[in-house]
């Protein structure tokens, strides 16, 4: 197979992996409407009194195990980022990938089978989805080194596409409402582990891709005269910790990374987003039937048009893509690398991201119901730009031989930062009576955080274009 249609078939099929299977989980509040028409964990619903002493069925307590099940599965997402990214980095793609489709199969199997009875095979049902999705997307994201100066267009494109692909469960709650059962529909996407088996063989390096691409350089099982191989450029390590010369400067070690500023402000500027982003949809339903009165067709119209948008990701993050690599193709100022170029064309993306952040929670916290549309559109808009953004920064502003690493930890962190979801779920449910305002502005409030970054990005350019010494970008 020529090398130019063979990178067409993998860039294609690794958009379609991400954007059908990768971040299904995220579409949790679409698959919490046909769970609750099933009756899982319908036990914690209770008979309460109203103020007016009229009877209602109080299902906060079933609510908030939806929550809980969501919680950890998005914790288990990122914090268990940090081991597969060493296993990516030490092992290569070929054995990340089957431990990932092994994992995602476990947990469609787990989801095929469980019942009202079983609600809580949900908990490892969901993780598990999660575990294995993230293998798919941290696996994909090489890709990008085989398009040389589209390489963050195609991050961040991968990166919108594993976020549209949270619209999974609305197909499976629109295919519930058509007559087809959650048992059916998850031993199809059971079924599909052959397709993503077959294109880890076919379409992926045993090892890695490498960047900058080297002449003449292959991937996959190739023909040769007498046996089937892999191009010796695979064999190459890249979790080696002894400094290498790159551009300008020298690349440090993965604890020097690890210590920088830049990962400091980076991770922090994660954090804070994170959270508000799965605050936003683990409270989705509970907040909907608060606004509608408890009004089934209204929450499911508005729970429909949530995860519309949710498509719209694959559409968003490219923008941010072109965003970064606008400058390629430029002529550079005298004395500018290209990892510094790069790390300038990434002041703005960081900015942008922030301020659609602090927008996305203004709305979020409006407890009006018509401006749910617009927070729908600003929230698939940001994390499209957060997601495909964290893994472009890494790749730029730090050695490719940490990134797996780099993105395992920093993933990692952040999941324990957001378990403070929960305590902030079960906040509103008590202490604040149900009403999420509170929460909501001083989630707004913490936001505001997330502009640090960008400006300690700007501020490390300026002083590099005053012609300072040469610093490493992974030790400032």
């Amino acid at each position: 197979m020529p090398d130019s249609v063979r990178r067409c078939l993998t860039f294609a099929t690794g958009l379609v992996e991400c954007l059908c299977f990768a971040g299904a989980v995220f579409g949790w509040a679409s698959l919490v409407f046909v769970l609750k028409t099933d009756s899982y964990f319908s036990s914690l619903c209770v008979n309460a009194t109203g103020a007016n002493a009229t009877q209602f069925l109080d299902c906060s307590g079933q609510d908030e195990q939806f929550s809980l099940v969501f919680t950890i599965a998005s914790f288990m997402n990122n914090f268990l980022t940090l081991p597969n990214g060493f296993l990516f980095d030490r092992f290569g793609t070929t054995v990340a990938r089957i431990f990932g489709i092994v994992l995602y199969t476990m947990g469609t199997l787990m989801m095929a089978f469980s019942t009202s009875a079983l609600s809580n095979l949900l908990f490892p049902a969901l993780s598990l989805m999660a575990i294995g999705g993230i293998l798919f997307l941290m696996t994909n994201m090489q890709v990008g080194n085989l398009f040389g100066s589209h390489r963050s267009t195609v991050i961040t494109l991968y990166n919108g596409a594993f976020d549209s692909s949270s619209a999974l469960f609305l197909v499976i709650k629109l295919l519930y409402e058509s007559g087809i059962s959650l048992h059916a529909s998850f031993l199809f996407l059971s079924c599909c582990s052959i397709i993503h088996l077959l294109r880890t063989f076919f379409l992926l390096p045993r090892k890695f891709i490498p960047y900058p691409l080297p002449d003449s350089y292959t991937y996959g099982y190739v023909s040769s005269t007498n046996h089937i191989g892999i191009h010796k450029t695979e064999d190459v390590p890249r979790d080696s910790d002894a400094p290498v010369k790159d551009g300008l400067c020298v690349q440090r070690s993965f604890q020097e990374c690890l210590l920088s500023r830049f990962f400091v402000w980076h991770l922090l500027w994660l954090s804070v987003m994170q959270l508000r982003h799965y605050m936003f949809i683990g409270t989705l339903n509970p907040m909907l039937d608060r606004l509608t009165a408890g009004e089934p067709s209204l929450v499911s119209q508005y729970i429909n048009a949530f995860a519309i948008t949710q498509l719209c990701g694959v559409l968003c993050a490219p923008w941010n893509g072109l965003l970064m690599d606008r400058h390629k193709g430029k002529p550079r100022a005298p004395g500018v690398s290209e990892q510094e170029a790069d790390l300038q064309a990434l002041v703005l993306s960081l900015f942008l991201t922030a301020l659609q952040c602090v927008l996305f929670s203004v709305c979020a916290s409006t407890p009006y119901l018509p401006l749910q549309y617009l927070t729908f559109i600003l929230q698939v808009l940001n994390r499209s730009f957060l997601y495909g953004g964290n893994a472009a920064f890494l790749s730029v502003a730090f050695p490719l031989c940490h990134f797996g690493k780099l993105f395992g930890v920093v993933m990692a962190l952040s999941a324990v930062f957001s378990l403070l979801q929960y305590p902030c779920f079960a906040l509103v449910k008590g202490v604040l009576g149900g009403d999420p305002l509170y929460m909501n502005v001083g989630l707004t409030l913490l936001s505001l955080a997330a502009f640090i970054h960008p400006f300690s990005v700007y501020m490390h350019c300026r002083r590099r274009a005053s012609h300072l010494p040469c610093l490493t970008f992974c030790c400032l």
